[in-house]
């Protein structure tokens, strides 16, 4: 009977092989989630629209990408298209695609959390649209997203793993190579496991200095109304 054990000084060896993976681990994660939150904003303005045809786009878009699996859209982006991309690019493109439909539903909500009198005062004193939202909607708004994003992230960063299912060499793929070399996968998935858990720890620290930054500013800001 097989008892699965951990091999520490192999898990030591092998861990700077890993790590050679993580440009693509987090260059792709990072990537994808700055993409992401472009098009995110960019839906949300879009679905604020009054043309029933857009709203209409964007809400089967949302719905689509939030219901689709993102490793079922990473192989029809690299496997099922009539011209051949590269397994990066199929990789940035579907986890970008993924992520701006979540992106997206978090800004609408943060945006719908903004008190309207915010909006109604900007008007007031003759600003924009565009100047009303990048200069006192967004801002707050984002600031009510901290949280949400910062789940977004981490589901980006550990999904990435998916881009070893077509050879992407990221810090998954690696950890496969050297269990099927060694023939000790639990040693090497435990390994790997450690690694995804200490970067997402790296993004709740992020998240947390976000917040306490966000705070102050608030603070600071409701003393000088006061």
């Amino acid at each position: 009977m097989y008892i699965p054990t951990l091999d520490l000084p192999l898990m030591w060896d092998s861990l700077p092989y890993l790590l050679s993976g993580l440009s693509y681990t987090v260059g792709i994660a990072v990537v994808s989630f700055l993409g992401g939150n472009v098009l995110g904003i960019m839906l949300t303005f879009l679905g604020m629209l009054e043309n029933p045809i857009i709203r209409g786009f964007v809400r089967g878009y949302l719905s689509f990408l939030r219901g689709v699996p993102a490793l079922v859209l990473l192989f029809l982006l690299y496997f099922g298209l009539p011209y051949q991309l590269s397994a990066l690019s199929a990789a940035i493109i579907c986890f970008t695609l993924t992520s701006s439909a979540f992106i997206g539903e978090i800004y609408r909500g943060s945006i719908a959390g903004v008190d309207r009198g915010q909006f109604d005062a900007a008007y007031a004193l003759g600003l924009s649209f565009t100047k009303t939202m990048r200069l006192i909607i967004l801002p707050q708004a984002f600031r009510i997203s901290v949280p949400a994003l910062s789940n977004v992230a981490m589901d980006l960063l550990k999904g990435t793993s998916l881009a070893a299912m077509i050879t992407i060499p990221d810090i998954f793929q690696k950890a496969k190579i050297v269990g099927g070399r060694t023939f000790d996968y639990m040693s090497m998935y435990v390994l790997v496991a450690i690694i995804y858990w200490l970067l997402c720890i790296l993004i709740e620290a992020g998240q947390k200095r976000l917040e306490q930054h966000f705070s102050k500013r608030f603070a600071a800001s409701e003393t000088v109304r006061q």
